[in-house]
């Protein structure tokens, strides 16, 4: 004899999970970018943007290990070197990469535009506000503070260090939720700027939010950003909006500025029975 059971969420969103570097500080998200770029420089091994940026998302160990098994990095690695990279060489790099990164974290902790208002939005509508990120807790101390000072206060904070396995496992949203107290997975929404952020809150069954402008697909300060004509600004947007949707994210915006708009949407298609 089989059995079926259903069961629908049908209540509001309750809370969102958002990144930090690109998605609601950093806009660009430089910080990581420069702390890897400056590592390998000092190394003799010169990495270039492109290649920083395709790990963006993982934890910080996992994204050095993952640079060093790039077939350029790693043949250029040996040519410097003599030898291949090692796990001990992976461990060194990172002990020596946290001060790097913490140094360059402290020059980008400005909210993106617009996000103080969005996490008023939030606060006004009672839906909490969680945070996850591949920096360490070490490396957001400060970051935290000068954070709060800007009026940016989640109710958790969830680094890869903390749980078994950082992006694309869910994990680090698991524990933003049971911090949370969430009920229902379905009412949670997971806000990122990488495509692997974006896999991780599908991972963990929640509504995802890919950030196309801010983050790591265009990867442009602001400054720079608004330099662009519209039609090259259009141009990249198109191209981040592919790439998200392509990730499987539900929406796309361009900044969190825009977030308010989205959950009004997903509560409306919550109500009617819809699930992520």
């Amino acid at each position: 004899m089989t059995f079926g059971y259903q069961r629908f969420y049908t209540g509001p969103v309750t809370a969102v999970v958002f990144d930090w570097a690109g998605t609601t500080i950093d806009f660009g998200s430089l910080a990581p970018i420069k702390a890897f770029c400056g590592l390998f420089e000092e190394h003799g091994v010169p990495i270039t943007l492109a290649e920083a940026r395709a790990p963006m998302g993982t934890e910080k160990r996992e994204h050095i290990a993952a640079l060093l098994a790039m077939p350029r990095i790693r043949q250029a690695w040996i040519d410097v070197k003599g030898t291949e990279p090692t796990e001990a060489d992976i461990d060194a790099l990172y002990d020596q990469f946290i001060p790097v990164q913490k140094a360059a974290i402290a020059e980008r902790t400005t909210l993106i535009p617009g996000a103080r208002e969005t996490f008023d939005y939030l606060r006004e509508n009672e839906i909490k506000i969680g945070a996850n990120t591949g920096y360490s807790q070490e490396m957001i101390t400060d970051l935290r503070t000068l954070a709060a000072e800007q009026g940016y206060q989640p109710d958790s904070y969830v680094c890869a260090t903390d749980v078994p396995r950082g992006r694309p496992y869910p994990h680090m949203t698991l524990k933003n939720m049971l911090e949370l107290e969430v009920l229902n997975v379905q009412s949670v929404v997971k806000v990122d700027d990488t495509l692997t952020g974006i896999e991780e809150g599908l991972n963990a069954g929640c509504w995802t939010v890919g950030v196309a402008i801010s983050g790591n697909e265009v990867g442009l300060d602001l400054a720079d950003w608004e330099a662009l004509s519209i039609k090259e600004q259009e141009a990249k947007r198109q191209a981040a909006y592919k790439r998200f949707h392509q990730s499987g994210a539900h929406y796309v915006i361009d900044t969190v500025a825009d977030l308010p708009a989205v959950i009004e949407d997903i509560n409306a298609r919550l109500s009617a029975g819809e699930q992520p």
